[in-house]
Protein backbone atom coordinates (compact mmCIF):
# COMPACT_ATOMS: atom_id res chain seq x y z
CA UNK A 1 0.00 0.00 0.00
CA UNK A 2 0.96 3.80 -0.85
CA UNK A 3 1.29 6.40 2.11
CA UNK A 4 -1.23 7.55 3.76
CA UNK A 5 -2.76 9.63 7.23
CA UNK A 6 -4.00 8.24 9.81
CA UNK A 7 -5.89 10.89 11.90
CA UNK A 8 -5.48 10.55 15.47
CA UNK A 9 -7.15 13.97 16.33
CA UNK A 10 -8.13 17.27 14.44
CA UNK A 11 -4.51 18.22 14.38
CA UNK A 12 -2.30 15.16 14.69
CA UNK A 13 -2.12 13.49 11.32
CA UNK A 14 1.11 10.51 10.92
CA UNK A 15 2.10 9.12 8.19
CA UNK A 16 1.24 5.18 8.68
CA UNK A 17 0.18 2.06 6.59
CA UNK A 18 -0.98 -1.39 7.63
CA UNK A 19 2.67 -2.60 6.28
CA UNK A 20 4.16 0.25 8.94
CA UNK A 21 2.29 0.00 11.52
CA UNK A 22 4.18 -1.80 14.23
CA UNK A 23 0.53 -3.17 16.02
CA UNK A 24 -0.29 -5.05 12.51
CA UNK A 25 1.08 -8.51 10.55
CA UNK A 26 3.95 -8.39 9.13
CA UNK A 27 4.25 -9.66 5.36
CA UNK A 28 4.21 -13.34 5.73
CA UNK A 29 3.48 -13.29 9.57
CA UNK A 30 -0.04 -14.84 9.50
CA UNK A 31 0.66 -17.78 6.85
CA UNK A 32 3.84 -18.22 9.33
CA UNK A 33 1.41 -18.49 12.32
CA UNK A 34 -1.16 -20.56 10.60
CA UNK A 35 0.81 -22.76 8.96
CA UNK A 36 -0.86 -26.46 8.77
CA UNK A 37 -3.86 -24.99 10.80
CA UNK A 38 -6.69 -27.86 10.91
CA UNK A 39 -9.43 -25.77 10.68
CA UNK A 40 -12.06 -26.37 7.37
CA UNK A 41 -15.15 -24.34 8.49
CA UNK A 42 -15.32 -21.46 10.40
CA UNK A 43 -18.09 -19.34 11.39
CA UNK A 44 -18.66 -16.15 13.08
CA UNK A 45 -21.77 -15.18 15.75
CA UNK A 46 -22.56 -11.30 16.85
CA UNK A 47 -23.41 -8.04 16.64
CA UNK A 48 -22.44 -5.45 14.41
CA UNK A 49 -18.82 -5.94 15.19
CA UNK A 50 -18.83 -9.58 13.46
CA UNK A 51 -21.04 -8.56 10.74
CA UNK A 52 -18.28 -5.22 9.95
CA UNK A 53 -18.99 -1.72 10.55
CA UNK A 54 -15.29 -0.94 10.72
CA UNK A 55 -14.97 2.99 9.20
CA UNK A 56 -12.77 2.75 6.19
CA UNK A 57 -8.88 4.63 6.90
CA UNK A 58 -6.54 5.21 4.17
CA UNK A 59 -3.32 2.71 3.98
CA UNK A 60 -5.74 0.21 5.35
CA UNK A 61 -7.29 -2.79 4.09
CA UNK A 62 -11.21 -2.20 4.17
CA UNK A 63 -11.67 -6.03 4.53
CA UNK A 64 -12.99 -5.81 8.46
CA UNK A 65 -12.28 -8.45 11.09
CA UNK A 66 -13.89 -11.73 10.43
CA UNK A 67 -13.48 -11.20 6.84
CA UNK A 68 -9.58 -10.85 7.37
CA UNK A 69 -9.30 -14.23 9.77
CA UNK A 70 -11.42 -16.18 6.96
CA UNK A 71 -8.66 -14.78 4.06
CA UNK A 72 -5.59 -16.04 5.97
CA UNK A 73 -6.92 -19.17 7.19
CA UNK A 74 -7.92 -19.83 3.54
CA UNK A 75 -4.58 -18.89 2.23
CA UNK A 76 -3.10 -21.59 3.89
CA UNK A 77 -6.62 -24.28 3.65
CA UNK A 78 -8.49 -23.23 -0.01
CA UNK A 79 -10.85 -25.41 1.07
CA UNK A 80 -12.06 -23.03 4.41
CA UNK A 81 -16.14 -22.87 4.36
CA UNK A 82 -16.94 -19.57 5.68
CA UNK A 83 -20.19 -18.30 7.24
CA UNK A 84 -20.69 -15.16 8.89
CA UNK A 85 -23.89 -14.85 11.20
CA UNK A 86 -23.11 -11.01 12.62
CA UNK A 87 -26.15 -8.59 12.11
CA UNK A 88 -25.97 -5.14 13.89
CA UNK A 89 -27.66 -3.81 17.09
CA UNK A 90 -28.51 -7.06 18.72
CA UNK A 91 -27.95 -7.97 22.00
CA UNK A 92 -26.25 -11.21 23.36
CA UNK A 93 -29.59 -12.77 23.96
CA UNK A 94 -30.69 -12.26 20.62
CA UNK A 95 -27.54 -13.63 19.08
CA UNK A 96 -28.13 -16.75 20.82
CA UNK A 97 -31.89 -16.75 19.60
CA UNK A 98 -31.13 -15.99 16.40
CA UNK A 99 -27.74 -17.43 14.98
CA UNK A 100 -26.66 -20.57 17.42
CA UNK A 101 -29.01 -22.70 15.98
CA UNK A 102 -27.56 -21.76 12.14
CA UNK A 103 -24.14 -22.23 13.21
CA UNK A 104 -24.79 -25.49 14.63
CA UNK A 105 -25.74 -26.42 11.07
CA UNK A 106 -23.18 -25.49 9.51
CA UNK A 107 -20.73 -27.94 11.40
CA UNK A 108 -17.78 -25.66 12.29
CA UNK A 109 -14.72 -26.46 13.68
CA UNK A 110 -14.12 -23.11 14.71
CA UNK A 111 -15.79 -20.21 15.41
CA UNK A 112 -15.63 -16.57 16.86
CA UNK A 113 -18.19 -15.35 19.34
CA UNK A 114 -18.20 -11.52 20.25
CA UNK A 115 -21.15 -10.05 21.50
CA UNK A 116 -22.42 -8.21 24.66
CA UNK A 117 -21.16 -4.63 23.71
CA UNK A 118 -24.68 -3.67 22.37
CA UNK A 119 -25.78 -4.66 26.50
CA UNK A 120 -22.82 -2.85 27.76
CA UNK A 121 -23.78 0.56 25.82
CA UNK A 122 -27.33 0.28 28.06
CA UNK A 123 -27.14 1.97 32.05
CA UNK A 124 -28.91 -1.27 32.60
CA UNK A 125 -26.75 -3.50 31.29
CA UNK A 126 -26.58 -7.61 33.56
CA UNK A 127 -23.28 -8.74 33.61
CA UNK A 128 -24.58 -12.21 34.43
CA UNK A 129 -27.61 -12.37 31.87
CA UNK A 130 -24.66 -11.78 28.96
CA UNK A 131 -22.48 -14.67 31.05
CA UNK A 132 -25.20 -17.21 30.64
CA UNK A 133 -26.16 -16.35 26.71
CA UNK A 134 -22.34 -16.54 25.98
CA UNK A 135 -22.24 -20.04 27.87
CA UNK A 136 -24.52 -21.01 25.81
CA UNK A 137 -23.30 -19.96 22.77
CA UNK A 138 -19.91 -21.52 23.68
CA UNK A 139 -20.63 -24.71 25.15
CA UNK A 140 -23.38 -25.77 22.32
CA UNK A 141 -20.64 -24.77 19.90
CA UNK A 142 -17.93 -26.84 21.54
CA UNK A 143 -20.39 -29.76 21.88
CA UNK A 144 -20.72 -29.73 18.05
CA UNK A 145 -17.27 -30.24 17.71
CA UNK A 146 -15.67 -26.27 17.53
CA UNK A 147 -13.04 -24.52 18.66
CA UNK A 148 -14.22 -21.42 19.81
CA UNK A 149 -12.81 -17.60 19.87
CA UNK A 150 -14.22 -15.12 22.66
CA UNK A 151 -13.11 -11.52 22.77
CA UNK A 152 -12.54 -8.63 25.13
CA UNK A 153 -13.03 -5.79 23.16
CA UNK A 154 -11.39 -2.34 22.60
CA UNK A 155 -12.51 -0.17 25.37
CA UNK A 156 -14.50 2.33 22.90
CA UNK A 157 -15.36 4.63 26.14
CA UNK A 158 -12.04 6.07 24.88
CA UNK A 159 -13.70 7.39 21.57
CA UNK A 160 -13.49 11.02 21.03
CA UNK A 161 -17.33 10.51 19.71
CA UNK A 162 -18.41 9.63 23.00
CA UNK A 163 -20.09 12.38 25.05
CA UNK A 164 -17.79 12.92 28.02
CA UNK A 165 -20.41 12.91 30.09
CA UNK A 166 -21.29 9.03 29.48
CA UNK A 167 -17.82 7.85 29.29
CA UNK A 168 -17.15 6.62 33.04
CA UNK A 169 -20.13 4.67 32.78
CA UNK A 170 -19.74 3.05 29.54
CA UNK A 171 -16.30 2.56 30.81
CA UNK A 172 -17.04 0.56 33.53
CA UNK A 173 -19.55 -1.49 31.57
CA UNK A 174 -16.88 -2.39 28.54
CA UNK A 175 -14.53 -3.23 31.44
CA UNK A 176 -16.80 -5.49 32.60
CA UNK A 177 -18.02 -7.19 30.01
CA UNK A 178 -14.51 -7.38 29.29
CA UNK A 179 -13.64 -9.21 32.61
CA UNK A 180 -16.56 -11.29 32.83
CA UNK A 181 -15.44 -12.56 29.26
CA UNK A 182 -12.59 -12.97 30.15
CA UNK A 183 -13.39 -15.13 33.22
CA UNK A 184 -15.70 -17.27 31.04
CA UNK A 185 -12.76 -17.76 28.43
CA UNK A 186 -10.33 -19.07 31.41
CA UNK A 187 -13.45 -21.07 32.42
CA UNK A 188 -15.04 -22.99 29.07
CA UNK A 189 -11.25 -22.83 27.58
CA UNK A 190 -12.00 -21.06 24.55
CA UNK A 191 -9.20 -19.19 22.77
CA UNK A 192 -9.80 -15.34 24.16
CA UNK A 193 -8.00 -12.30 22.10
CA UNK A 194 -7.90 -9.24 24.58
CA UNK A 195 -7.83 -6.01 23.31
CA UNK A 196 -9.52 -4.09 26.07
CA UNK A 197 -5.88 -2.98 27.71
CA UNK A 198 -4.19 -3.25 24.27
CA UNK A 199 -1.30 -0.42 23.85
CA UNK A 200 -3.80 1.79 21.69
CA UNK A 201 -7.24 1.18 23.19
CA UNK A 202 -6.84 4.95 23.77
CA UNK A 203 -5.82 6.08 20.92
CA UNK A 204 -8.39 7.94 18.93
CA UNK A 205 -7.28 6.33 15.41
CA UNK A 206 -8.45 3.13 16.34
CA UNK A 207 -12.82 4.19 16.42
CA UNK A 208 -15.13 5.67 14.12
CA UNK A 209 -16.74 8.82 13.99
CA UNK A 210 -20.07 7.10 15.22
CA UNK A 211 -18.91 6.22 18.67
CA UNK A 212 -19.86 3.07 18.62
CA UNK A 213 -17.23 1.04 16.09
CA UNK A 214 -13.93 0.79 15.14
CA UNK A 215 -12.02 1.87 12.17
CA UNK A 216 -9.86 0.08 9.17
CA UNK A 217 -6.93 0.69 12.32
CA UNK A 218 -8.70 -1.28 14.92
CA UNK A 219 -9.87 -4.11 12.64
CA UNK A 220 -5.90 -4.49 11.27
CA UNK A 221 -5.06 -4.59 14.90
CA UNK A 222 -7.79 -7.04 15.92
CA UNK A 223 -7.03 -9.59 13.02
CA UNK A 224 -3.18 -9.47 13.96
CA UNK A 225 -3.83 -10.32 17.87
CA UNK A 226 -6.82 -12.62 16.79
CA UNK A 227 -4.10 -14.89 14.60
CA UNK A 228 -1.22 -14.50 17.23
CA UNK A 229 -3.69 -16.26 19.53
CA UNK A 230 -4.35 -19.34 16.77
CA UNK A 231 -1.37 -19.48 15.85
CA UNK A 232 -0.10 -19.76 19.71
CA UNK A 233 -2.87 -22.67 19.85
CA UNK A 234 -1.23 -24.44 16.62
CA UNK A 235 2.48 -24.17 18.35
CA UNK A 236 1.24 -25.98 21.75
Amino acid sequence: MGAATVHYGADMPSTLTESTDPYCLRDGEGAALLAGHPWRRFVVLGDSVAEGLCEPVDGYSTLQWADRIATELRAVRPELAYLNLGRRGLRAHEVRAEQLGPAVDFRPDLALVVCGGNDAFRPAYDAEAVDAELTEMVTTLQTAGADVITVGMFDVSNSPAVPERVRPGLRERMRRLSAHTARLAERLGTLHVALTDHPLTADASIYSSDGRHGSGRSDAIATAETLRRLGATLRN
